[in-house]
C-alpha cells in the first residue's frame, strides 16, 4: 500500500527538493560571503519560503510554527546561509511586526518583505543596555505629527542591509514608556557607521539617530508595548534553536561521513572508541535539544511561545549545536578547520548563537525565577 504524504511531510519534500537544486552548489562560498544575498531570498521568497507563519490575509502562507522551524532546518542542512534569511523572514523582527503592525504599516511595507525584496532589521541593543534591554536610552519625543529619535543601536543582524529597522525606543522614563517605531532606510537623521564584522563573518553597522524624524504612522508599539515585544522575540529565539541544531547537525553528518571513510593506522576512523563515544554523546544532546525544541513549538501552536519553554528550548540547542560543531571539527581534524569545508563555519556560527538573542547566561536566568516562582533582579 502506498503511504499517503501528510502535508507537512509533503512541505518537507518540496523544501529538501528545491534546497538540493538550487542552494546546495553554492553553500560553501555563500557561508564565506558577508553580503546578504538578495538573489536567494527572492528566489526563496517566489517559493513561499518567506512568511511562512504570517497569515494568508496579510500575504504570507498562514502556516504553523512547527512547519516553519521543520523548513528552515531543512535549509540549513543543506545552505546555513540562505536559512539566515529564512530567519529574517519568518522569526526576528518581521514576526513582530506581522503580530502588531497596523493594517496601514502591513500595507505599506509586508509584500516587499515576504517577496525578499526589502529586508527588515532589528535595532534594540545600546552601547550601554544588551541584556539589560530596559536600560535603553534611545528617546522618541513628540514633534508635531511625528517623533524625533536620539540615541544609538548596535551589534543589529543585517543592519548593513536592512531597508528597514524596527527599533526600541522609549517615550518617557521607566520601563512602562519603552515601544518601538519603524525607521525605514534613508531616513533623514539616521547614518550608518563603518560595518564591522563578527566571528562567524557577518558584518553589522551601528546605526545613529540625531534627530531622525518619523510620522506617528510609523510607531508599531507606543509606551506600553515592552512585554509585547519581548514576547515577540520568543519567536526570534526558536528561529535561533533551529538554526544551532541544524547547523550542529550539518557538522556531525559531515564528521561521521569523513571518520567512516578515513582511513588510519590501517583502520577507519569509526572504528576508534575515542571518537565513538564522541559521536555517542553528541547525539544524546542533539537529541535531547530537539525534543525540547519541539515541546516548545507545540505548546505554542495557539500563540507566541512560552518565555520558559523557548528559553530551555534555546540553551539546550545552542549548547548541543555547538558541542557537534566543535567536536565534528576536532574529528576531522585539518580538514574540519579549513575554510574548504563546512564544518569550521558552523562551529563559529553557533558559538554566535550562545551570546545572540538571548545569552545562555541570561536563559539560565530565566530559568531559574520559573524553577523557584520569583523574580531574581540583577540590578544593584
Amino acid at each position: 500500500m502506498t503511504a499517503v504524504l501528510t502535508e507537512r511531510e509533503a512541505l518537507l519534500d518540496s523544501v529538501r527538493s528545491f534546497a538540493q537544486r538550487h542552494l546546495a552548489d553554492g553553500a560553501l562560498p555563500r557561508a564565506h560571503d558577508p553580503n546578504y544575498s538578495w538573489d536567494i531570498a527572492q528566489l526563496l521568497g517566489a517559493q513561499g519560503l518567506l512568511g511562512l507563519t504570517i497569515s494568508a490575509e496579510d500575504g504570507g502562507q498562514g502556516a504553523g510554527l512547527a512547519d516553519a522551524v521543520a523548513v528552515i532546518q531543512e535549509v540549513a542542512m543543506v545552505c546555513p546561509k540562505s536559512a539566515d534569511i529564512l530567519q529574517a523572514g519568518n522569526f526576528g523582527a518581521i514576526r513582530t511586526f506581522a503580530e502588531f503592525g497596523t493594517p496601514e504599516q502591513k500595507a505599506k511595507y509586508l509584500s516587499d518583505l515576504i517577496a525578499g525584496r526589502t529586508l527588515i532589521g532589528l535595532g534594540m541593543s545600546e552601547p550601554e543596555a544588551g541584556s539589560a534591554a530596559t536600560e535603553l536610552t534611545t528617546s522618541a519625543t513628540e514633534d508635531g505629527d511625528g517623533y524625533r529619535i536620539n540615541g544609538t543601536k548596535i551589534w543589529g543582524t543585517h543592519s548593513v542591509d536592512a531597508t528597514l529597522f524596527l527599533v526600541y525606543v522609549r517615550f518617557g522614563p521607566g520601563t512602562g514608556n519603552i515601544g518601538s517605531i519603524l525607521v525605514e532606510r534613508g531616513t533623514k537623521g539616521l547614518t550608518l557607521g563603518t560595518p564591522s564584522t563578527y566571528m562567524s563573518g557577518e558584518q553589522w553597522a551601528q546605526l545613529y539617530f540625531d534627530d531622525c524624524w518619523v510620522p506617528k504612522g510609523n510607531v508599531l508599539l507606543g509606551p506600553g508595548g515592552f512585554k509585547k515585544q519581548m514576547s515577540g522575540f520568543n519567536v526570534e529565539r526558536i528561529g535561533n534553536a533551529s538554526r544551532a541544531l541544524a547547523l550542529g547537525r550539518l557538522a556531525f553528518n559531515l564528521a561521521r561521513d569523513h571518520v567512516s571513510e578515513r582511513t588510519q593506522f590501517g583502520r577507519t576512523l569509526n572504528e576508534f572508541q575515542g571518537l565513538q563515544w564522541k559521536f555517542a554523546e553528541v547525539a544524546v544532546a542533539l537529541d535531547s535539544a530537539e525534543l525540547l525544541l519541539d515541546r516548545a513549538v507545540r505548546n505554542a501552536a495557539a500563540g507566541l511561545p512560552s518565555a520558559y519553554e523557548t528559553s530551555v528550548a534555546k540553551l539546550a540547542a545552542n549548547e548541543a549545536g555547538f558541542k557537534a560543531a566543535n567536536e565534528a571539527m576536532q574529528a576531522m581534524g585539518a580538514l574540519g578547520y579549513s575554510t574548504e569545508s563546512l564544518v569550521e563555519y558552523c562551529m563559529r556560527r553557533t558559538r554566535g548563537w550562545m551570546i545572540a538573542g538571548g545569552s545562555i547566561e541570561i536563559l539560565k536566568n530565566r530559568i531559574a525565577e520559573e524553577i523557584f516562582g520569583r523574580r531574581f533582579s540583577q540590578r544593584r
